[in-house]
């Protein structure tokens, strides 16, 4: 059925196509004149209805058949409109645009066309894409400056294929004439700096884009500089299609400098205002940046307990302060986590555990972990304080029994560590991070002493002071392509069984990265380790220092680099040295997320005070890398290149993060 169309209506259009609104006025006026109802006699008879000049229809006969006429042929030269064929897209005209590649990127993205470029399609559905995506791309030149634009489409056969066309006719760009902030100058001082975060002034493209970051960053740029009330209102654009220019004003308000004030809390988990305000970047009556009350924001939901944190930024009359009140939406707090792996040397193993994240508020908490497998089990209770007096302060306690049973020793042991770090993490790096601790430990381990001959066990009660200090200034905490690390990691221990005596280890740990090209990074490590007062036969096996595996020396077994006793076991020793030696390729042609890693170690262990040239073991091999969005994935083949007896051919590696 049709639609019916009233004589107002065709008015109606009959004046939008009038040049001017005097030509349309009369018949508006007679369109739209109420009717007199005194001039209306409903007595009178009706008119005669006007001959429209066609036969009334007789409707006992049927009317006449007429043959049915041929689809006329289309622009296209297809006669069927509903045959289907596939289709090219091209796009003309753009190729003078500075930034031509981003808009057909953009473009792309929206298509009709490329939507559904993969399927055949009709004539008639072409069609209706190629008008939809003429008004696209030049809806996408008007917010690039070219107020102007015109885009047709034009649909050609090509044999079994369609060709799409649009022309784009971009015409002038347009730019700003003038650009204003009025309100701005109230800011004081800090108005010109202000200023200049509306990266957008007089002579600059009319760019859509570029006018909302522009806000964007004036708004973040307020916040900055402690307008914490700060409004900006609407931006008004006036465009002159004469002259091809453009006006912009923004009103601002900046209103007063303000400070923090004091925090207040509401919601779960139940944090105190006091811990929120250890975890901010700041004390109170400091002067007020936006950017430290987004991050107490993002700290807040990094602690797993916190599923949406609200913060308002309440104004004190009077005071020259704000008040933060936030509100806590709780995420859920227990986590039941299992894992299971093999390892050469270390065998397989089952590992499981539960945690209550918030078991003493804030933010204490438990966890009950257990392993069981060929060559280690373990049972131990953590308990662990994020935010512990300062922000990325950790309190960590631990207690543990063990057995495990490795080619070097077998040991049963019960341990306790308790530890206070400065920390680095993913969402917020530190260039310093430091610990320190109290380990105790009491242990019966069954390996070689002084008489390299035989395997003994005995009885440990040690006691601890861990003490490590890193920096780093690499730029990524997974995937390094620049800079350096370094750590210092020293623990003074007592050995009181069996006649007391004092020794300290230490370890030295470096690495730097070095970008060769926007697709390798060449790649280095070294460490050396010593223990000092006494030899490695008399301490504890577990407590000596071992090398080889996917950490250490890649292409040996676990702690099959340096000395072995009478059975072909490695005993450890006191001076350990290492270095690695790796250049990291990322792969293009595969989308650039793999990567090749060709890799040579080396490594010595000792029982002598200095270590020496001799008795160094080198492997080599190569890696492949999938770089997903947490991090690489690393998977490492190695090969010892001066095997001993007892050392595989193949030594494989696995695990996330890069290998240092």
């Amino acid at each position: 059925m049709g639609e019916r169309v009233s004589a107002r209506s065709v008015a109606r259009l009959l004046c939008a196509a009038a040049s001017t609104a005097l030509a349309c006025a009369p018949a508006l006026a007679q369109q739209t004149a109420a009717p007199n109802s005194a001039d209306v006699d409903p007595s009178a008879p009706l008119d005669p209805m006007p001959d429209l000049g066609v036969e009334w229809p007789d409707l006992g006969k049927a009317p006449p058949e007429e043959p049915l006429s041929q689809a006329p042929a289309t622009e296209t030269g297809v006669a069927d409109m509903s045959s289907e064929r596939h289709y090219a897209i091209a796009i003309d005209g753009i190729e003078k645009i500075g930034n031509a590649q981003d808009l057909v990127a953009a473009f792309e993205k929206q298509s009709a066309l490329y939507d559904g470029r993969k399927d055949e399609a009709n004539a008639a559905q072409i069609q209706r894409r190629s008008e939809a995506d003429s008004d696209l791309l030049a809806e996408l030149l008007r917010s690039q400056g070219y107020y102007d634009a015109v885009v047709e489409p034009d649909i050609q056969a090509d044999g079994a294929v369609l060709r799409v066309t649009l022309h784009a006719d971009p015409g002038e760009e347009y730019r700003f004439q003038s650009v204003e902030l009025p309100g701005l100058d109230a800011a004081g001082p800090e108005a010109e700096k202000l200023r200049e975060a509306f990266a957008v002034k007089a002579g600059d493209p009319v760019v859509a884009q570029d006018v909302i970051a522009a806000n964007l960053a004036l708004k973040l740029a307020l916040g900055e500089q402690g307008f914490a009330l700060a409004k900006v209102g609407d931006q008004q654009v006036t465009v002159d299609h004469q002259t091809h220019l453009a006006s912009l004003v923004l009103p601002v308000e900046p209103g007063p400098v303000a400070h923090f004030g004091e925090i207040h809390v509401s919601g779960n988990p139940p944090f105190s205002a006091r811990h929120l305000q250890n975890m901010a970047r700041w004390k109170p009556g400091q002067r007020f940046e936006r950017d430290k009350v987004d991050d107490l924001r993002r700290a807040l939901i990094a602690t797993s307990l916190v599923a949406s944190a609200e913060v308002d930024v309440v104004p004190v009359p009077d005071h020259g302060r704000v008040d933060l009140d936030v509100k806590l939406t709780p995420a859920p707090r227990h986590t039941i986590a299992g894992e299971l792996g093999y390892g050469t040397g270390e065998g397989a193993k089952l590992e499981a555990s539960w945690q209550d994240r918030n078991f003493i508020n804030p933010e204490g908490a438990l966890t009950l972990r257990g392993i069981a497998g060929t060559r280690e089990q373990l049972a131990g209770v953590e308990f662990r304080r994020n935010d512990f007096g300062a922000r990325d302060r950790v309190l960590d306690l631990q207690l543990s029994a063990s057995h495990t049973m490795f080619d070097a020793y077998e040991a049963r042991t019960v341990r306790f560590l308790g530890s206070l770090e400065r920390q680095s993490n993913i969402i917020w790096r530190k260039k310093w991070t430091w610990g320190v601790g109290t380990e105790l430990l009491a242990t019966d381990e069954r390996g070689v002493f002084n008489d390299p001959t035989v395997k003994e066990t005995k009885t440990f009660l040690i006691a601890a002071l861990p003490l490590n200090i890193a920096y780093d200034g690499s730029n990524d905490l997974l995937d390094p392509t620049r800079g350096f690390r370094i750590g210092l990691h020293l623990s003074p221990e007592i050995s009181a069984k069996g006649g007391s005596f004092a020794y300290a280890r230490a370890q030295v740990d470096a690495s730097a990265y070095y970008p060769i090209g926007p697709k390798t990074v060449l790649a280095g490590r070294v460490r050396f380790g010593s223990i000092f007062g006494a030899d490695a036969s008399s301490i504890a096996p577990s407590r000596r220092f071992y090398s080889g595996g996917g950490g250490s020396v890649r292409g040996y077994g676990y702690q099959r680099v340096g000395p072995h006793d009478f059975e072909g076991d490695p005993i450890g020793g006191k001076t350990l040295s290492e270095f690695s030696l790796e250049a990291r390729f990322r792969l293009s042609a595969l989308g650039g997320n793999f990567g090749l890693v060709p890799f040579f170690d080396g490594g010595s262990l000792t029982n002598k005070v200095t270590p020496g040239l001799n008795g160094w073991q080198f492997g080599a091999g190569i890696g492949v890398r999938y770089y997903s969005s947490f991090g690489p994935i690393r998977l490492d083949i190695g090969t010892p290149l001066n095997p001993r007896a007892g050392d595989s051919r193949i030594a494989v590696a696995v695990s996330l993060g890069q290998a240092f």
